[in-house]
């Protein structure tokens, strides 16, 4: 049969809302399963930030083992380990009988886990290059909707079945994803290493392209953008009048507002980038998830401050397919899976940072005070990306020239 990129890419956009929802019905609940079926009643804030922080931090560390490892095999065979690993992974938070097991348990799903990471590259590197934005801002719609999703599945499935078993409704559904990578992603495009590589020779490579450690560098900005505020949002929902009883689904419905915004965004950005280029895309993207930032320290009404949230989610969608968009005209093939996962271990700092930051800040000033420097932060950002302080190769500007210039450099080579 012949290889259809839209075929896979359905099925890839499957297997990654599976993840992604597995991940929502479970993950977001660990403070209640800490307290309720572990016992923890002292210092719960610190035992979840570390239960947290310690599985970005082991993913951040080993994802250039499983990107050497992707350029070297293909990016389908780190989809299948990623998917049968983490379905034992969820299998063994239902076993764990207290804080110290779930840690090991959280360090060992930080080095195995990648199924989605896998996914991206798989994306970038099978589709033609002028449907890639498009193609990955699609992909970006399947953890936009699992995180919808999932969180209130896991509300009802812990209502219902408790706690601990909702952990093994996320094995399942990841295992239905690990069955759809083994039976209908297709990989064409891969060029194996007949040689294995050090990953300290691939990270000097990887030093070594300017355009994409810009890339990783605003990887790691926007990654820890994003979760500096998230955590505080429950408590600014309460300081902006929602009573106590009804903060979990007031700061539910505005959480949601953001994914909604994305799912309905990423593709039409997508689509744009691939007319104007992933640069500019970029740049509108930071530039109004900014303002974004800036306008809701301006308005103190729930309904208000929703609607912001959206228009914020709705421009900020623009930001991550547009950097994997233009990290794949920014390396050669035989990089772009070490290239992605560098960009994991950017990704996975940034969500570790961004929760330690944001309660350092919000303990020293105001909450509104946070959302002033990040919208600062993401604007200077843009500034930088506008005015090109940054050197970008050619091909992240998605000018005509550029294209040409990539388009004969692959002829030379």
């Amino acid at each position: 049969m012949t290889f259809s990129w839209k075929r896979n890419l359905l099925v890839l956009w499957v297997g990654s809302f599976f993840v992604s929802t597995a991940y929502s019905v479970s993950i977001p609940f660990l403070p209640i399963f800490l307290h309720d079926q572990l016992g923890v009643q002292d210092h719960l804030e610190t035992w979840t930030g570390i239960t947290f922080a310690i599985t970005f931090l082991a993913a951040a560390l080993i994802a250039p083992f499983w990107g050497s490892l992707a350029d070297r095999y293909g990016r389908k065979p780190m989809m299948i380990r990623a998917g049968i690993c983490l379905t034992a992974t969820y299998l063994l938070y239902f076993l764990v009988q207290n804080p110290y097991e779930l840690i090991a348990v959280r360090i060992l799903e930080g080095l195995l886990a990648g199924y989605i990471p896998a996914t991206v590259a798989l994306v970038a590197t099978n589709t033609p290059e002028n449907h890639a934005g498009y193609a990955l801002g699609i992909l970006s719609t399947s953890t936009a909707a699992g995180g919808i999703i999932g969180p209130l599945a896991g509300g009802l499935v812990s209502q219902w079945i408790g706690n601990r078993e909702a952990f093994i409704v996320s094995s399942g559904l990841v295992f239905i994803a690990f069955f759809i990578a083994i039976i209908w992603v297709k990989e064409v495009k891969i060029t194996p290493s007949t040689t294995r590589r050090k990953i300290s020779a691939d990270l000097k490579e990887g030093a070594s392209n300017r355009g994409l450690m810009v890339l990783l560098g605003i990887t790691l900005a926007v990654s820890t953008s994003v979760m500096i505020i998230e955590p505080l949002l429950t408590a600014y929902v309460l300081k902006l009048g929602a009573s106590e009883g009804s903060a979990t689904l007031s700061s539910g419905i505005i959480f949601s507002s953001v994914g909604i915004a994305t799912l309905i965004a990423a593709p039409i950005w997508g689509k744009i980038g691939g007319r104007i280029g992933y640069g500019k895309v970029l740049l509108i993207g930071l530039a109004g998830g900014g303002i974004g930032n800036l306008l809701q320290i301006a308005f103190h009404d729930l309904v208000s401050f929703g609607v912001l949230r959206f228009v914020y989610g709705f421009f900020f969608a623009a930001v991550y397919p547009a950097i994997s968009a233009s990290i794949v005209r920014a390396t050669d093939s035989g990089f772009r899976g070490r290239a992605f996962s560098l960009n994991q271990s950017a990704t996975q700092m940034g969500l570790m940072l961004g929760p330690v930051t944001g309660g350092l800040l919000a303990n020293l000033i105001s909450i509104p005070a946070v959302f002033l420097i990040n919208g600062t932060c993401m604007l200077i950002i843009a500034v930088l990306v506008r005015n090109r302080t940054f050197s970008f190769k050619p091909a992240i500007t998605g000018s005509a020239e550029a294209d040409a210039a990539v388009n004969k450099s692959k002829a030379v080579t």
